[in-house]
């Protein structure tokens, strides 16, 4: 993966990351005050899916 790959998916990261935000700002501040009251473990448990999501994902790509 060359630089411009790692920049493309930065940008392609931000872009997703704000959409929402963006689109909807009630509904992504009352999501992320909700995210606020979990537990630590429950976090921790969304964080780890989200990235093993990611990884299958990478691999489906090649």
């Amino acid at each position: 993966m060359s630089g411009i790959d790692w920049l493309a998916a930065a940008g392609l990261l931000l872009l997703l990351e704000g959409l929402l935000p963006f689109a909807a700002p009630a509904l992504w501040r009352e999501g992320f005050s909700r995210m606020l009251a979990l537990r630590d473990g429950q976090l921790r448990f969304i964080g780890a899916t989200s990235m093993l999501g990611g990884v299958f994902l990478l691999m489906l790509s090649n």
